[in-house]
């Protein structure tokens, strides 16, 4: 593993980092690796804990595991970063199921996919790394080529993944619903996973992205989603958030105007200095929408709704981006505008969502679920980030030991936009191959940092 890092550290500084990172194609591939894992026999270890109380630091674990051998279009890749995404706290807090459930499942499918029935889950859903090496049918990738890997792991065997490969029964989440994830020295993809990494950002910068900002562009941008136009008012709850912070961007980038709800000053800043005008503080205007435990409060649905118009002139948002869930749907439906689409993934505050259906169907609204996004879409999301419309978000960055603290400030919600997690990297700013473009962007690529 030294002899991988030395030859990709060799390319920093390099007038031709392409040439030193091919001869990787000629060391060989480490018997093991190190790699942050969920143990399944402590999937019960936080049985009677509220979600709260249980802890990822006392169950994510960095341990050497064996390198699996790769399978036909599979790729090796060496990661140099990856980032914390909500599925790995649900991973480490085993909640709302073992996500060993799903790699048993996977496993009964053929005998290459029971490599990953495992008594141990490497996790993460985001990697930047480099090629090491691609299995039998991948022509596209070759040892050495630059990458960051979007999650989406799909069998493509059903016709019903030819349209939206979304819609594939055989769809997954990589590192959440299977095995050899991004938060590990090295990981194993489909080689339908991987994009060209940004040039003009470094491996953490450009690992923060892949999962947020692909779920918020078929969320939002596709017309899969809530096919978002120019002058559409778009409400984003958590906008200086993981999702939040890309849909913000997305819709700056895209002509709407953003409405961004956020929790505190200091996030209201954050979208201020992304370019969003109109924000709500909820916490600084006391906005409680439920009443108890059991009952909402349609008095604040109202409230907020009379907030959102005099910021936006007398507009009802056109789109509401949801991902809270619970907490926040009930009033997502109210304000949404008579014809106006309510999309939704994720649910962090709860999966059980609760509104008035007369504001829905009486008002002609639309709830579109989204989930993730296929190739073209995280393909044309990272495109945005690669010609610097789109920017990471990353707050901070651990090293790969301290994975478990990293996942446990994302549980307790004390970051902002992206937590990353160096891998192989050895320190933050690495791997930066287009410092003109990188310069032309600076002040917007590192305004998360520090927050």
């Amino acid at each position: 593993m030294q002899d991988i890092l030395e030859t990709i550290m060799a390319a920093e500084g390099s007038d031709d980092p392409g040439r030193q990172l091919a001869r990787l194609a000629d060391l060989p591939v480490p018997d093991n690796y190190r790699a942050v894992v969920v143990r399944a026999e402590e999937a019960g270890m936080f049985e009677g804990l509220a979600s709260r109380d249980k802890d990822p630091r006392k169950s994510l674990h960095v341990q050497q595991v064996p390198t699996p051998e790769l399978g036909p279009g599979e790729a090796l890749i060496a990661v140099m970063a990856s980032a914390i995404n909500y599925n790995t706290v649900w991973t480490s807090i085993f909640e709302p199921v073992s996500t060993f459930t799903f790699l048993r499942r996977y496993g009964r499918i053929s005998a290459l996919t029971a490599r990953h029935d495992l008594p141990y889950h490497v996790v993460g859903s985001d990697a930047a790394g480099v090629v090491l090496r691609t299995g039998p049918g991948v022509t596209r990738w070759s040892a050495g080529d630059e990458v960051v890997a979007h999650c989406l792991s799909v069998e493509l065997e059903d016709a019903a993944g030819h349209d939206d490969t979304m819609l594939d029964p055989q769809q997954r989440i990589w590192g959440f619903e299977t095995n050899f994830g991004g938060l590990a020295e090295l990981a194993v993809v489909k080689a339908n996973q991987l994009m060209p990494k940004p040039r003009h950002l470094s491996w953490e910068e450009a690992a923060s992205p892949g999962l947020v900002n692909s779920t918020a562009y078929r969320q939002l941008v596709s017309h899969h989603g809530a096919n978002m136009k120019q002058g559409d008012v778009v409400l984003i709850w958590g906008a200086s958030g993981g999702l939040g912070g890309y849909a913000t961007q997305l819709a700056l980038n895209g002509g709407a105007i953003p409405v961004c709800v956020v929790s505190s000053p200091d996030k209201a800043e954050l979208c201020r200095r992304m370019g969003a005008e109109l924000v709500i503080d909820r916490a600084a205007e006391g906005f409680r929408f439920w009443a108890d435990e059991h009952t909402q409060d349609p008095a604040e649905w109202r409230r907020f709704g009379e907030r959102i118009r005099e910021l936006t002139g007398g507009e009802d948002p056109d789109i509401v981006f949801e991902h809270p869930g619970r907490e926040t749907f009930g009033a997502s439906v109210y304000v949404a505008k008579r014809g106006g689409t309510i999309v939704t993934c994720a649910s962090t505050s709860g999966y059980q969502h609760q509104y008035d259906n007369r504001y829905l169907w009486m008002h002609l609204k639309r709830i579109v679920g989204s989930h993730f996004a296929n190739y073209h879409e995280a393909w044309q999301a990272n495109r945005l980030v690669a010609l610097g419309r789109v920017h990471p978000t990353v707050s901070r960055t651990y090293p790969l030991e301290q994975t478990g603290e990293a996942a446990y400030e994302v549980h307790h919600n004390l970051h902002q936009g992206k937590v990353g997690v160096r891998c192989l990297a050895p320190t933050d700013g690495l791997g930066v191959r287009d410092p003109q473009l990188r310069s032309r962007h600076e002040d917007a690529i590192n305004r998360f940092r520090g927050h």
